[in-house]
């Protein structure tokens, strides 16, 4: 079984992941990456490499942290350990200080137990998943350890928050003077530079869940538990919630009523606020095959085209990246612009869709109103084969479904990539519609 992910290495600390598997993952990394162009030159006029290592505040991340430094010391990289921070800070701090790669310590918006390892080449960008092979290869082969001066150093990362903050603050179009916004930080790595960035960009801030203790994090709050944003959101009076995830590298929202703003409508309120500014590239969206077909009709309404991917960000951006595009992202609240970052950027997102109520001096929910939400059902049929999608059963009652619903809904099936199940997704004018016919397929996909 293959050790990378959708994002990277996951699993249970202590578990799979242990400190001997870091350390080897490490090691193998500082090999494979250490011979490209750059890299070799480096090499060639006796520098080190260098990397940039960072983490969430979960606990187990002290010593994966301290196994994947290790790691790379022994292979002769610098290191400058940046600390608790935000993944797409991590990625902006290797470009910023052109380091030749690094690596985030995070399991995004898993339960505490669990972390994983993120890879991000020169640039601060994912790496294809050549490479990836090429690295789980290199963990069988032989170390580079060298001795003497040749061995690496490790040092502290002491203003890698405080740059990040001056990035993300250099990016806004307007200040959020006299905005009111409740964020929720997931006890995870976003809980100091989140709240200080918005405060400094003019904001006024309630905080929840922004005490992370190593063992809280995504523990009933962030991204995947909206409930006590919404209720605080209301509370308060506030005019808008954002919500991270773990790692931050998402975005998920709440308007003045605790509605939830997912990430399809922070995507339309972006790209045609974009379009209006002259700054969204050949007037294009990109987005996976699991968003809204709202979306679609709403950006077709606005001028503006959707190119489609598979599920996952990285996909995403690499369609970005072919077409030059300056916005894409997922239905999860992974928001990519790339005019200012080369991932999903949690805190960035929440920055610029509130710069965008301070902008137009209207509501969220105004400005969410561009896009209409299709009902959305998803139901996962698990014990099944990938294979099972393409039966042509299957493939009959699809085209059954899909001709029933015309142009006011539509249908997916997507086969799962780490597990024996399909997902049945469908799209309908009602909720219950939506159900029915999701219900009625996955029945057929069980056979």
């Amino acid at each position: 079984m293959a050790l990378f992910g959708t994002d990277g290495v996951r699993g249970l600390a202590n578990g799979p992941l242990t400190a001997d598997l870091a350390l080897t993952l490490a090691q193998a990394t500082a090999v494979v990456l250490g011979q490209g162009r750059i890299a070799s030159a480096r090499k060639a006029a006796g520098k080190r490499l260098t990397a940039v290592v960072a983490r969430d505040p979960r606990v187990s991340g002290e010593f994966l942290t301290a196994a994947v430094a290790a790691g790379l010391a022994s292979s002769g990289v610098d290191v400058l350990d940046a600390g608790v921070i935000p993944t797409p800070a991590a990625a902006f701090l290797i470009a910023d200080i052109d380091a030749d790669f690094g690596v985030m310590i995070s399991a995004s918006h898993n339960p505490a137990p669990d972390n994983g390892i993120k890879i991000f080449a020169r640039g601060g960008v994912k790496l294809p998943d050549v490479v990836e092979e090429r690295i789980e290869q290199a963990m069988s082969g032989e170390k580079l350890l060298p001795t003497g001066g040749g061995v690496g150093r490790i040092r502290r990362f002491s203003d890698a928050e405080d740059r990040y903050a001056i990035h993300l603050l250099s990016t806004l179009p307007h200040r959020l003077e006299g905005l009111h916004v409740v964020l929720d930080c997931a006890h995870g790595a976003a809980s100091g530079v989140s709240p200080e960035t918005f405060r400094d960009a003019g904001a006024k801030v309630t905080l929840i869940g922004a005490d992370p203790d190593g063992i809280n994090i995504n523990d009933g709050v962030g991204s995947t538990h909206l409930d006590r944003l919404a209720a605080e959101v209301i509370r308060t009076g506030a005019d808008v919630g954002i919500a991270h995830d773990g790692d931050a590298d998402r975005c998920l929202a709440v308007d003045a009523d605790g509605n939830v703003v997912d990430g399809d409508q922070i995507m339309a309120i972006l790209a045609v606020s974009m379009k209006e500014r002259g700054v969204l590239r050949s007037d294009t969206l990109v987005a996976t095959v699991m968003s809204n077909l709202g979306l679609h009709r709403a950006m077709a309404d606005h001028g503006i085209a959707v190119e489609t991917t598979a599920v996952g960000d990285r996909y995403v951006l690499e369609r970005m990246n072919e077409g030059r595009f300056s916005l894409g992202g997922e239905q999860s609240g992974h928001v990519i612009m790339s005019r200012y970052a080369t991932t999903g950027d949690g805190v960035l997102t929440g920055l610029h869709l509130v710069a965008e109520m301070a902008r137009t001096g209207k509501s969220l929910a105004e400005l969410a109103s561009v896009m209409t939400v299709f009902p959305q059902s998803l139901v996962n049929v698990r014990g099944v084969e990938r294979s099972r999608a393409t039966d042509p059963d299957v493939q009959d009652a699809v085209a059954r479904a899909t001709a029933s619903l015309g142009l006011s809904g539509r249908v997916l099936l997507r086969p799962s990539g780490t597990e024996p199940m399909i997902r049945v997704m469908v799209e309908a004018g009602t909720a219950d519609e939506a159900q029915r016919i999701a219900d009625e397929l996955a029945e057929v996909v069980r056979g």
